[in-house]
C-alpha cells in the first residue's frame, strides 16, 4: 500500500530522534490499544521518544498489555496530554477515521498541532487530514494495518513478542475472536507469523475473556433478560438503564461484547444493543452476511462504522429511542423480507 515515493517520505519524517505521539478514539478498545501500544513499541526500539496518549480511562481487562500503565489518560491528566500532543514532532492516529473521534477535550489539539500526522485506519470514509494515510476497510483491525505498515516500512525489523502481543489482540477483540472480519488468507498469514514470534493465543484468550469481574457477568444477565426478538424482521436488541448500570457496578469496558449476544439467535440477522447514558443513548450495531449496518447507523442514526459492525449517540430518552428504532426496523426494505 505504500509508494516507494511514501517509503522514502517516512523514513525522511522518522530520521534522527524524534518526539511521537500516539493517539486513539474515545472508549479505548482492544484494538484501539492494541494498535497504538504496537506502534510505541516498534518506534522505542528504533530510537525514539514516543507517548500514547488516550482520551479516557480503558478497560481493566487490558491492563496486561505492554506498557498499558506508561499510557498518558488525557480524562486523568489533560494538561500533560496536550503538550504531549502539542510538542510532538510526528502523531500517529490509530484506529480512527476522524479527529472527533478522539473526544471533544482533545479533538480541536490533534486538529491544531505542527506535528507530521500518519493515520492508519481501517473504517470507511476516512475525513481526518494527515500528511500519510494508511487505511482500508480491507483488514481485520487497525492493529493488522499497523503490522502491515511497519512491514512495508521496515521489512527487516526484529519484532519482539511484546509487539506481536499487542497485534494479536487488536486483531482478535476487533473480530471477536475470528469470527466475523476473518475471511482472507493474509489474516492467518499474519497470524502465523505471530505464533511464530511466541504469540500464546489461549494465554491472550484468557487474559481478555476470563478476566471479568463478577459485577460484569451479572451485568449480562440483566441485558440478557431485556432482550427483545423482533423474529419477523430477522432483528433482535437488547439494552441496559442506567439504573441497571448503578446496580451491578458498572465499570468502562463492562459491556464490551454485549451486542454480539442478540445475533447469535438462529433468526437474528441484525441486532442492536442499548446503553443509557446520562445524556444521550449509546448503540451498538451488529449484523450478519450483507446486511450493512453502517447504512442503517449512518441513515437513522448519525452513526457509522463497518458493514457488520457500526455504532451510534442518540440524542432522546431511552424508551423514545428504542420505539424509532421499532418504526425503523418494522419500514427497513431489507428487514420486513423476513416477516411472513
Amino acid at each position: 500500500m505504500l509508494t516507494e515515493q511514501q517509503k522514502a517520505d517516512l523514513k525522511l519524517q522518522l530520521s534522527g530522534n524524534k518526539k511521537i505521539a500516539v493517539t486513539t478514539h474515545y472508549n479505548p478498545d482492544g484494538d484501539a490499544l492494541g494498535s497504538s501500544l504496537a506502534i510505541a513499541l516498534l518506534l522505542r526500539a528504533k530510537g525514539h521518544h514516543v507517548d500514547v496518549v488516550v482520551p479516557n480511562v480503558f478497560p481493566s481487562y487490558l491492563t496486561w498489555m505492554p506498557n498499558s500503565d506508561e499510557i498518558i489518560i488525557a480524562a486523568m491528566e489533560f494538561d500533560k496530554a496536550r503538550k504531549i500532543i502539542e510538542s510532538a514532532d510526528i502523531l500517529f492516529i490509530a484506529d480512527m477515521n476522524a479527529a472527533h473521534r478522539v473526544g471533544r477535550e482533545l479533538e480541536s489539539i490533534v486538529k491544531n498541532t505542527g506535528a507530521y500526522k500518519i493515520m492508519i485506519d481501517h473504517h470507511p470514509n476516512p475525513i481526518c487530514e494527515a500528511g500519510l494515510l494508511y487505511s482500508t476497510t480491507e483488514s481485520t483491525s487497525a492493529s493488522e494495518l499497523v503490522f502491515r505498515f511497519f512491514k512495508e516500512l521496515y521489512p527487516d525489523a526484529p519484532l519482539s513478542l511484546e509487539y506481536a502481543n499487542c497485534i494479536y489482540t487488536g486483531m482478535i477483540t476487533d473480530t471477536g475472536s475470528l469470527s466475523y472480519s476473518c475471511n482472507r488468507p493474509l489474516i492467518y498469514e499474519i497470524l502465523k507469523e505471530l505464533m511464530e514470534i511466541g504469540v500464546d493465543g489461549e494465554l491472550i484468550h484468557r487474559l481478555v475473556y476470563d478476566n471479568y469481574s463478577e459485577s460484569r457477568l451479572r451485568l449480562l444477565g440483566v441485558a440478557l433478560k431485556n432482550m427483545v426478538v423482533m423474529r419477523d424482521y430477522g432483528t433482535t436488541y437488547l439494552f441496559l438503564t442506567m439504573e441497571d448500570l448503578v446496580e451491578n457496578e458498572y465499570k468502562i469496558g463492562d459491556t464490551e461484547g454485549f451486542v454480539n449476544y442478540g445475533l447469535s439467535l438462529s433468526c437474528a440477522q441484525f441486532t442492536a444493543f442499548f446503553t443509557e447514558k446520562r445524556n444521550r443513548i449509546r448503540i451498538s450495531f451488529r449484523s450478519k452476511n450483507q446486511f450493512d449496518v453502517n447504512q442503517f447507523a449512518s441513515r437513522y442514526f448519525d452513526g457509522g462504522g463497518h458493514k457488520n459492525a457500526a455504532a451510534a449517540y442518540h440524542y432522546d430518552t431511552l424508551e423514545n429511542t428504542i420505539l424509532y428504532f421499532q418504526e425503523v426496523v418494522r419500514n427497513y426494505p431489507e428487514l420486513k423480507k423476513f416477516k411472513v
